[in-house]
């Protein structure tokens, strides 16, 4: 309980998202060890990832988009942080990532034919279940971002705690007693019911029901860069699998896939501290204290997150070796670069410019980074082989965050020191990297 007492908006977030992978992770080591077969465990994974893939860009378009919005928008000509009780903003950007999950299950249902791109979609039986639940799940994300805009952090750690426990339960319980792995996708559209309905008590709560079609243009309007930069950042996983099948047969794409895999904890503190700052920076006034804020916070994320991922250098090869076989040796080298990642996931100048509305600069930003992602990765998969299109990515991914700290620089006279620990990024950076090029200087190698 002094845990609670003592915790902030940001580390409530960045450990919503810990629970959130964590439940995940857990029931797929629970269905590998069950009664399920191999093929059942990838009808669930396979169906995951198809309700994810047509949800995941616009969700946190809205939601991002939403944060600096609801302390100062035009339509309703609010520019503080001592909100009333009750506020239309979230009340009409629950009417947004409904209709949005409207949209997105309409399109499952009329063009589920082209699921069948994927291999195995079309041996899944339940496929209009998982439709459901890309109607349903989707709005309930709002709710920890209501206990957040509210500054209600224990509660949202409370909630997180008790809402991913039932999760657990009801996705794993069915599997564990016998049933096939269709009942778990019944457990995770219960664990969604049950989430919109404590939804609908928060905004009762908290929400004025009033609705706003001028509001809703205004969130889309800075949205859209932001759903567009999404998707365009999402699909970079994607194109890097269709170059290495260009160039390399399926058993060397796999040996990719198995290695094309970031740290988890630099992905979840690092978005879950970006999107815990957004409000703070919709105030004009409080500019300089958010960015004293979040210098201070990524500070803390460098000293915890660098000598994680730096001992992980170390023991990347044992762990693929000794995990899955000799062979995943070269999935290793993969990860290897994939770490090097935290070098620009730790940069947060786009934190400063969705807090400051400056969205179409992120949007143009990711539109440059997949262009010189593409061209790098064929560029260096002829010298490099499949480690090429890892270090492609993982270069792209630094010159999009250099382009958006010049453009703070210059632009918004933001000068980087003012967000970013810049002695402590330096040194983890180059004790990161030279660790890397010590331990396995081969993978730099031209082939």
């Amino acid at each position: 309980m002094v845990f609670l007492k003592k915790i902030s908006n940001v580390g409530s977030l960045q450990a919503f998202q810990i629970l959130r992978f964590t439940t995940f992770l857990l029931i797929s080591v629970i269905f590998a060890r069950s009664s399920l077969s191999v093929a059942e465990i990838g009808y669930y994974e396979l169906s995951l990832f198809i309700a994810s893939a047509v949800s995941f860009f616009w969700v946190n378009g809205l939601i991002q988009s939403l944060l600096p919005l609801y302390n100062s928008n035009k339509t309703f000509k609010v520019v503080s942080l001592n909100r009333k009780p009750r506020s239309p903003e979230l009340f009409n950007a629950f009417l947004l990532l409904s209709a949005f999950s409207f949209i997105a299950f309409l399109f499952c249902i009329l063009f589920q034919r082209a699921f069948h791109l994927f291999e195995g979609v079309k041996d899944i039986t339940f496929m209009n279940l998982v439709f459901v639940f890309v109607l349903i799940s989707n709005p309930g994300h709002l709710i920890e971002y209501i206990y957040l805009l509210k500054n209600r952090p224990a509660d949202m750690v409370i909630y997180g705690v008790l809402t991913f426990a039932v999760q657990l339960a009801m996705v794993t319980l069915p599997v564990l007693a016998g049933y096939p792995v269709e009942y778990a996708i019944w457990g995770l559209i219960a664990i969604s019911a049950l989430r919109l309905v404590w939804l609908a008590v928060l905004l009762k709560r908290h929400a004025r029901f009033r609705f706003s079609p001028g509001f809703m243009k205004e969130h889309i309007s800075l949205g859209m860069p932001l759903i567009i930069s999404s998707l365009l950042s999402g699909s970079a996983q994607y194109i890097d699998g269709v170059i290495i099948t260009a160039y390399y047969d399926p058993a060397s794409f796999a040996l990719f896939r198995f290695g094309a895999k970031e740290m988890p904890l630099v992905i979840l503190m690092a978005n879950g501290l970006s999107n815990a700052m957004l409000p703070e920076f919709s105030d004009p006034g409080r500019i300089r204290p958010a960015l004293a804020n979040i210098k201070r916070r990524s500070a803390r994320l460098m000293h915890m997150l660098f000598p994680i991922s730096i001992i992980l250098l170390f023991f990347s090869k044992v762990i693929y070796i000794n995990l899955f076989s000799p062979e995943f040796s070269r999935s290793a080298d993969v990860f290897m670069i994939y770490l090097l990642l935290i070098t620009s996931r730790l940069l947060f100048p786009q934190t400063i410019l969705i807090g400051l509305k400056k969205t179409r600069i992120v949007m143009g930003a990711s539109l440059v980074e997949i262009v010189l992602n593409v061209s790098l990765s064929i560029f260096l998969i002829r010298y490099y082989g499949l480690v090429g299109v890892a270090l492609a990515t993982t270069i792209v991914f630094f010159l999009e965050k250099l382009v958006l700290l010049l453009y703070n620089h210059f632009r918004l006279k933001i000068k980087i020191g003012e967000y970013t620990p810049v002695g402590i990024y330096l040194v983890y950076s180059v004790i990161m990297i030279i660790t890397f090029l010590l331990i396995d200087l081969r993978i730099i190698r031209l082939h």
